[in-house]
């Protein structure tokens, strides 16, 4: 199997049209992007808008204090009081990520789970320990409540809006996650190579091996494997190139994000294999679905427009769970943005499955191909 792996890169590496997509047109996409919005820790952090629906009670006042006094030390929120009909139709409509209860109960209600949502929830929970904690030490510790609202009011000031890297967060960074996340679905383009080279009526090749005693199950791992290994060497040398070429911010670890084109790159790869082993299309039409879906799902993951990721979250959550681009660019957040390591094994793990069922559908079609004549 070693043996017939080989032969299957060096087949590949000698077709320059195959390397070409994946390789090559990443890299120039990065490069123009970079030079177009610039590098991503010169962008600012937006603010992130959220409505207030204040109901008269002690625990309302003081929930509404502490989200204004928040949003006067920073910009890390922009909160507008409303009411609950206002609210719900601002939510709907966009103009706001989340709406903040503040009355009897202390809630928040959002329509995403995306990076705004997280903040806001951050916000909640840090308000929920801090009244936690005030209403201990007046219980346990009465003489100490002078020194812990004196704390309290300074919370603001302890605030700074940064990424795990230590840098200011920067809209930009979602445009080069999601063109990864393109240049892994462009392993398709590999992986219809390998659909050609295990058909014996699409080429001579192909014909040749059909014809020797090999399991056709054993063809398409060859073949995978081989796909595989030149895609991920392809994204690897964007990672790299990306990182320390552009100089663009990375925080997470190497491993973490080597592992994140690791299992898109398998998507891609398996992708192409599946489309190009369906039904008896020409070559052209088959690229072209290839295509088609890579630029639609790379676009859904908000390549072309940030706001289209954060739309299809709002109204279409299922398919940012689905689309594998986006599951790409979500993994890459949630190691160079926030802290997130359920998530992160979430959207790999929902990529290896993916990339699974490609493979068992392409072996499931091309088991049952027959040829009158080699």
């Amino acid at each position: 199997m070693l043996s017939e792996m080989k032969y299957a890169l060096l087949t590949k590496l000698r077709n320059p049209s195959i390397i070409f997509w994946p390789f090559v047109f990443p890299i120039a996409l990065a490069t123009l992007m970079y030079f177009a919005i610039g590098r991503m820790e010169q962008a600012d952090f937006e603010t992130v808008p959220a409505a207030l629906v204040m109901e008269e009670s002690e625990n309302g006042r003081a929930f509404s204090a502490f989200l204004a006094s928040l949003g006067e030390g920073s910009d890390l929120i922009r909160v507008e009081e409303m009411t609950e009909e206002d609210a719900l139709e601002a939510l709907e409509k966009g103009e706001v990520e989340g709406i903040f209860y503040a009355g009897e109960e202390t809630g928040l209600t959002v329509s995403g789970n995306g990076f705004p949502e997280n903040i806001l929830h951050s916000v909640l929970s840090s308000y929920l320990s801090g009244k936690s904690a005030v209403e201990d030490i007046a219980r346990l510790h009465p003489e100490g409540m002078p020194a812990a609202e004196e704390k309290l009011q300074q919370y603001d000031t302890a605030v700074e809006q940064v990424s795990l890297g230590g840098k200011t967060l920067n809209g930009n960074a979602q445009y080069f996650y999601a063109l990864i996340g393109m240049a892994c679905l462009y392993g398709g383009f590999i992986g219809f190579g390998c659909a050609l080279w295990i058909q014996a009526n699409l080429t001579a090749l192909a014909a040749r091996r059909c014809a020797a005693p090999v399991h056709r199950l054993r063809l398409i791992v060859t073949e995978f494997a081989a796909g595989f290994i030149v895609h991920f060497a392809n994204m690897l040398i964007l990672l790299a190139y990306m990182k320390y070429i552009l100089k663009l911010e990375f925080a997470g670890s190497n491993a973490e994000m080597t592992a994140v084109v690791l299992a898109g790159s398998m998507f891609g790869v398996s992708m192409g294999i599946f489309v190009g082993s369906i039904g008896k299309m020409s070559e052209g039409v088959k690229i072209g679905i290839i295509l088609g879906i890579s630029m639609s799902l790379s676009f859904l993951a908000g390549l072309m427009a940030g706001s289209v990721k954060n739309a299809v979250e709002r109204h279409a959550p299922l398919l940012n769970r689905l689309n594998p681009a986006a599951l790409i660019s979500d993994a890459l957040y949630c190691i160079n943005v926030y802290d997130a390591p359920q998530r992160y094994a979430k959207d790999m793990g929902i990529l290896t499955v993916m990339s699974l069922l490609m493979i068992g559908g392409a072996f499931l079609i091309v088991r049952r191909e027959r040829y009158d004549s080699i």
